[in-house]
């Protein structure tokens, strides 16, 4: 009888904060394909010859304010996951990274080791992108294939539009909301529009309001990752009973000088202050566990932003991280896969 194991996979963290460290994360980060998706030569010349000789000093000292003395936010409240999750499963539970240890092959290996042969694997990213969820199947194909054949991978799908999430979401933003705030940012990490354009099964994307914003969940958009952060949204407030005029969609940490999908989470706090914005709360739902991007990119360089803009009061809105209404969610949804192996 096949025996059944959870792999939880996330972006992935330097080791350390020291440059070096740095380095060697941002190279593996960047040069995969589905992040920087220029060919080989161009993205070498790009990463290698350029943002390596720049950005891991940088890089490093914004790392250093959000370690902790447990390590990386993001390895440390993943593991957090693993372990609350653990406790409601009766199969084993791994976690693996994207980038940098733990692997995704050191988490498919350790249950390799334990005996198991079939492995749902958990993109813990509600929105589908090619430089998350596409990228992290496509590895664990990758290292599968070449060092695990015999074992059967089922892979959790975007979740941005489970009611389940929804619920669990909006509760937790409901509770942590500030008592008096003029708007509600919801700020997803952004990606540059051809990402939008490639993962378009049927060439028809335009990126635009009718699209992306009015459009309702089918084929042609099933894998639009601007139009599953609006839906996120639509469904979040609703739930919470928030009027539209109220919030705010933007898209955060772009890079290079490339397209990237609009509105800018930066020049819009830039802008809210002049549109009378002055208490503003933010959330960051494209993440589940606190990162870089929440705890210095927006609860630090954003919150300054809109200070220096002429705001009065910034509240962020921390992720889901090890909330046991989450750990309830992912149990569920790691259920629903592993009864889906008597199916196949």
């Amino acid at each position: 009888m096949a025996k059944k194991g959870i792999l939880l996979v996330n972006l992935g963290s330097p080791r350390s904060t020291a440059v070096q460290d740095v380095k060697e994360y941002l190279d593996e980060f960047l040069m995969d394909e589905r992040v920087i998706d220029y060919r080989w030569i161009f993205r070498a010349l790009l990463v290698r010859g350029i943002i390596l000789n720049t950005r891991p000093a940088k890089s490093a000292e914004a790392y250093k304010t959000v370690w902790t003395d447990e390590g990386s936010p993001l390895i440390v409240i993943t593991e957090k996951i693993q372990k609350k999750l653990q406790k409601v499963v009766d199969v084993p539970v791994e976690i693996g990274m994207r980038y940098a240890e733990p692997s995704i092959e050191t988490g498919i290996r350790k249950l390799a080791e334990k005996g198991i042969d079939e492995i749902v694997l958990f993109p813990l990213y509600p929105q589908y992108a090619m430089s998350t969820t596409e990228t992290v199947i496509e590895k664990a194909e990758e290292v599968r294939k070449k060092n695990f054949p015999d074992i059967k991978i089922n892979y959790i799908q975007p979740f941005y539009n489970r009611e389940i999430y929804i619920n669990c979401l909006a509760e937790s933003i409901k509770e942590k909301l500030p008592q008096d705030f003029d708007a509600l940012q919801f700020s997803y990490h952004g990606v540059p529009e051809r990402h939008i354009y490639k993962t378009d099964p049927s060439n028809t994307c335009k990126i635009d309001e009718a699209s992306c914003i009015n459009s309702q969940v089918d084929t042609h958009n099933a894998y639009c990752y601007r139009h599953q952060c609006y839906k996120t949204t639509e469904t979040v407030i609703a739930r919470m009973g928030l009027p539209k005029e109220k919030t705010i969609v933007s898209f955060q940490s772009r890079l290079g000088k490339d397209k990237w999908i609009e509105p800018y989470t930066d020049a819009t706090l830039e802008s809210l202050p002049k549109k009378g914005v002055k208490n503003l709360a933010i959330v960051c739902p494209a993440f589940v566990s606190d990162c870089l991007e929440t705890l210095e990119e927006i609860s630090v360089e954003g919150k300054e932003q809109f200070l220096h803009a002429g705001g009065v009061n910034f509240h962020y809105i921390p992720c889901l991280n090890d909330e046991d209404r989450w750990i309830e969610v992912v149990k569920i949804l790691c259920e629903e896969k592993l009864n889906d192996f008597y199916l196949v």
